[in-house]
């Protein structure tokens, strides 16, 4: 792409800073919707590490939706059973995560390992796929919104500037985000441990790869090795004892440190990939909009590593402000839609930190729960259920508006085995109406929710029972994520109830 023809283009509906795996996925999700976006990036080629390497069950299900599951499942693998070693000797093994088999509600319930920097391959090869682009080398450096517009300003990487208008800015710029500090807000938080931290990519030798191996007593903190999956690398995370120390990136010096907290000699490091010191933090955003930006991903809340949060809920932003966006864009949805972003992911995002950083203080402990990490952090339970999106009507039962809306194996008339979530798949809205329940003709609540959501003309219906189905349900499984009785669900598309009625 010349980025002298870039430059020259219009403005954009949409103006999205940073192509990290959360301003990608939001990149895609208003392409196939077909919102104008334009994605920036400073720098001139996506980010290299494999930072954020764990894909959490409920995010296997959002790339599902935006069609990058195949390419996400072969990119990776499961996570490896914890080894111990202590003077060159192994102590034994141990998990660190909870599996779990798929189930009728949830088919992916294992954390897929992928390094980060190939999530964001992925993830960029299906932007390209559905006709969007990064904008590299373009970095913004400030800007101006007035009620009906954003102008930002840009420089590029041929020393020349630009001002671009847009409809929408969202921040997508990381912990460090120039957007949100040019907006002021603040960002508050605590450190989670004291201790400076680095990790680095490497290639080498006198490892086996179906362990993530660690030193936990190693001398000066301490110290694994985890081979990443898809990949001939390892993943060494350090941590210091000494307060005051300054990690060293440099390739030899990281080759000295493998050598003086392991076994294994200098020469037995092929390669340093990449490296990066930092300290673990948990931070939140005072809030996560301002007039017409909004902030996703590490912009808004930055974590511990610890349980593998930041990517996954980052992601997760993405996905619920790509719908609305889209909605007020192309549906018709009121504006007010928007204010319902900050609502529903800023609890999610401060009960998130405070689970990452529970993790990590008792990882650090030596506390053997903390090892196991709870299931929560698979992210399948979170709820908007006290958001103002979420209508109930319904007696009590399994599911309840503002929940995610599980899967279900069933079949179509003719017997073809279906799931749910083949229904779900897709920027459409998706109602259930099971055991003959009718959507209303005329109920001013009803109507004035399709009237917000923006969801009239983007409704797909699927009927369970009754003298005419869409679906079958063989075995119960609808029934047993839903409720057994006349039922019907509004489905919003990030897959959670929006409506939930008797019928």
């Amino acid at each position: 792409m010349e980025l002298n023809n870039v430059k020259d283009m219009a403005g954009a509906e949409v103006l999205i800073v940073g192509a990290g795996p959360s301003g990608l996925t939001l990149a895609i999700d208003l392409a196939r919707r077909g919102v104008l976006a334009r994605l920036v990036e400073r720098g001139e080629g996506l980010f290299p590490g494999s930072r954020g390497k764990a894909i959490q069950p409920r995010t296997r299900e959002v790339f599902d939706d935006l069609g990058v599951i195949d390419a996400v499942r072969k990119a990776g693998g499961p996570f490896p059973s914890m080894m111990a070693w202590e003077d060159g000797r192994r102590l034994g093994t141990f998990e660190m995560l909870e599996g779990a088999a798929p189930a009728p509600d949830a088919p992916y319930r294992e954390v897929w390992m992928v390094p980060q920097w190939r999530t964001a391959e992925v993830l960029y090869e299906r932007l390209r796929e559905v006709g969007g682009e990064v904008e590299f080398g373009t970095a913004l450096t400030g800007l101006t919104h007035t009620a009906d517009a954003v102008e930002a300003r840009l420089s590029y990487a041929d020393g020349s500037t630009g001002t671009l208008r847009a409809r929408y800015l969202v921040a997508a710029d990381g912990g460090r985000s120039t957007v949100r500090k040019s907006l002021g807000i603040p960002m508050t938080g605590e450190s989670v441990v004291p201790h400076p931290l680095m990790v680095a990519d490497v290639r080498l030798d006198g490892l086996d790869r179906d362990h993530w191996h660690v030193w936990q007593r190693a001398k000066g903190g301490g110290f694994s090795l985890c081979p990443l999956a898809g990949t001939d690398h390892f993943q060494a995370l350090a941590q210091y004892e000494d307060l005051d120390a300054v990690p060293e990136t440099a390739p030899e010096a990281v080759r000295r440190l493998i050598a003086e907290r392991t076994h294994l000699a200098a020469s037995d490091v092929r390669e340093v990939l990449w490296a990066s010191p930092f300290r673990a933090r948990a931070a939140l955003a005072e809030r996560f909009r301002e007039g017409r930006v909004f902030l996703v991903g590490d912009a808004a809340h930055t974590h511990s590593p610890a349980g593998g949060q930041g990517l996954n809920t980052s992601v997760q932003d993405a996905y619920n402000l790509g719908w609305k966006l889209g909605a007020v864009l192309r549906g018709g949805a009121d504006p007010a839609l928007l204010d319902t972003y900050e609502e529903e992911r800023l609890p999610v995002a401060a009960d998130v930190l405070g689970l990452s950083t529970r993790i990590h203080r008792a990882a650090i402990a030596g506390d053997a729960s903390g090892r196991r990490r709870p299931t929560e952090m698979h992210q399948l339970g979170l709820s908007y259920r006290a958001g103002s999106l979420s209508l109930d009507r319904r007696s009590p039962g399994p599911l309840h508006a503002g929940d995610r809306a599980p899967d279900a194996r069933c079949a179509l008339p003719d017997g073809a085995p279906f799931h749910l979530f083949d229904a779900f798949r897709g920027p459409h809205f998706t109602v259930l109406a099971i055991d003959g329940a009718e959507l209303p003709s005329h109920d001013a609540e009803f109507d004035a929710l399709q009237s917000l959501l923006g969801c009239a003309g983007s409704v797909r219906t699927y009927r369970v029972g009754g003298p005419h189905p869409d679906l079958l349900d063989q075995h119960h499984h609808i029934r047993d994520g839903y409720g057994t009785g006349r039922g019907l669900f509004l489905i919003r598309p990030d897959g959670h109830v929006a409506w939930a009625a008797e019928g």
